[in-house]
Order: structure tokens, then sequence, then C-alpha cells
């Protein structure tokens, strides 16, 4: 009698098919962190949100979303948003495939994608907006650590990333973007203040810096090749690219800027550069829309990064 309870749970798993229209429900629903948000976007009724919820959930036999503010995935829910996803870009591909253009028929697609906050501020913009006017996607950006953002692929938040993670996630393939370069600056003023006597070592140790936050170690790595302990060492946080860059122009700490950030009012410290290697990750599926957001981004890092495979690379940012 167990023998046949087994066979039948096993027919039962194998005969399991994933409804395409309650997938893309618990997508909406992670997307927009609560059941009524993912109902306006669905124009649908929360309750038929809750409804199509509960039915893939008994369908699977698996909890897939824990119900709290915003909505989290599970482990099984993060597989079936990936499968969602992936069946609506597949859908829009086979589309453009047959014949059916979706330019200004009102039919557009959304590509998660996750970015450094340096790139989203220095180079990443222009080649979504090239994309943008020619094709109908709505880009949905996920800014985060360039060694996080793998876990977003991981999980099935996004569809592609801008990573320093050279191995691939499973199921990902890896193309190198190049090397984006980091110099000590600093304001003019400030460099006078507290470099009266040129950038040594006690004065480091006492002239305050400004850290992006407490993931970011490319000021500390910059202080050690100085031969400087980043303990005691005074810093401001301030937690996005751009008001970085502003906040070392305006004296309130020296940092380490991004060459595409660099302006008139910064003088360079010295010591050495230090160079991120970025990496352009993505599903891998046979998509021509992810092959042409690849290409794009792909053409735009060629012309304002370094030449990746350079020596001397550190991760951040």
């Amino acid at each position: 009698m167990r023998g046949s309870e087994d066979s039948y749970r096993t027919i039962s798993i194998a005969n399991v098919r994933i409804d395409p229209e309650l997938a893309a429900t618990l997508a909406a629903v992670a997307d927009e962190g609560t059941l009524d948000a993912a109902s306006r976007r669905l124009r649908v009724t929360p309750s038929a949100v809750s409804q199509r919820l509960k039915a893939l959930e008994e369908q699977l036999g698996r909890i897939l979303l824990v119900r709290s503010k915003p909505a989290r995935l599970t482990e099984a829910g993060e597989a079936v948003v990936r499968l969602a996803r992936q069946v609506a870009l597949l859908e829009h591909d086979a589309l453009a495939g047959v014949g059916i253009d979706d330019t200004g028929s009102g039919r557009r697609i959304t590509i998660p994608l996750a970015v450094n906050a340096d790139s989203l501020a220095t180079w990443f913009l222009r080649p979504m907006a090239r994309l943008s006017a020619a094709h109908d996607i709505d880009f949905d950006l996920h800014r985060d650590d360039q060694n996080f953002t793998a876990r977003l692929l991981e999980s099935g938040t996004v569809m592609v990333a801008v990573t320093s993670e050279e191995t691939p996630v499973a199921g990902c393939a890896v193309t190198p973007l190049g090397v984006l370069e980091y110099r000590a600056m600093a304001a003019r003023g400030y460099a006078k203040r507290w470099f009266p006597d040129g950038v040594t070592a006690a004065a480091l140790a006492a002239a305050p810096f400004v850290d992006f936050d407490r993931r970011d170690t490319l000021q500390h790595e910059w202080l050690a090749a100085m031969s400087v302990g980043q303990q005691g060492v005074p810093r401001h946080y301030v937690p996005a690219s751009h008001d970085y860059a502003v906040a070392v122009s305006l004296g309130l700490g020296w940092g380490m800027v991004p060459r595409l950030q660099e302006s008139r009012e910064l003088v360079p410290l010295g010591g050495p550069t230090l160079r991120v290697a970025l990496y352009w990750q993505q599903w891998n599926l046979r998509s021509p829309l992810l092959d042409t957001i690849a290409a794009e981004v792909a053409a735009e890092a060629g012309g304002v990064l370094a030449a990746p495979g350079s020596v001397g690379e550190t991760r951040r940012r």
C-alpha cells in the first residue's frame, strides 16, 4: 500500500503544469510588492489576484509568496517568476518572428535589469534611451552593488545584470564589458587644508573621506595601498553615485571617483588607480530582444570603459 501511495505521488507531480497566467500574476505581485498594486497593474480585483495565487500554490503544493509588506518570494516562488519572465520574453520574440510588429500596438514588454550605481550614474542610461526609442520596452532598473547584482539574476528578479562576477550564474551567459577606473580625488580647497605637506600617511589618518555605503571597500583598499588602516579615519556616508561625486567636489572629504565623473574642481591625490571589471550576465535564452539589448550596452561600454583583462582590478559598488 505504501508503494502505491508513492507511485501516485510521483504520477501526480509528473503531471503538474504551471498556468502561464497564474505565473504572470505571481510575477506582478513580486514586482509591485502588494496584491493591491498587482491588481491595478493586471486590471483585475485584489480578490482575483489572491485566488490565482492560492490556485497556483495548491496546484504546486508549495508556498510561493510570503504575504508581508512588501510581499516576498520563497525559493519556489522565485523559480515560478523566472518561468513567467521567460514566457513573456519568448512570446514577445515569437510575435516579432511571425511578423507582428509590436511598435505602436500598445503591446509592451518589461525588461528588468540590475546595474551598479556608478554605471547607472555615468554611462548606462544612454544605451537604455536609444533602445527605448527604437522598441516598445519598459526598463525596470534595479540598482545594487556590482558584487550583489548576480543574486538578482538567481532569484529571477532581473533578466540581465551588470556585475563584477565573472563566473556565470546558473542558466546565464557572461560577456566582458570593460573596466571602470577610480582615482582618489579631492576638492582643491580640501587638499590645501588637509594635505599642506603632501598626501602622507599621517595626513590621511586624520583627513575625512567619503564612503559610498558600508559595503563599499574601495576607499579602504586605497588607504591600505597607502599604508594607512581605515579604522578610526573620519568618514561620511553618501550612498548615491551622483551625490557622492558632488560631495567630494564640495570638499566634504576625499573619495574614489570614477574617471567618468572627474571634474575641474577635483585634484588627484596620487596612489594607485583602482579598477573594477564589469560583466554583462543575461539569461541563457535564444532571444533576439535580449541580444539586441546586450549589443547596444556592449557598444556603449566599449566606447567609455577601459579595455577588459587589465591587471590590478578590484571589486566594488
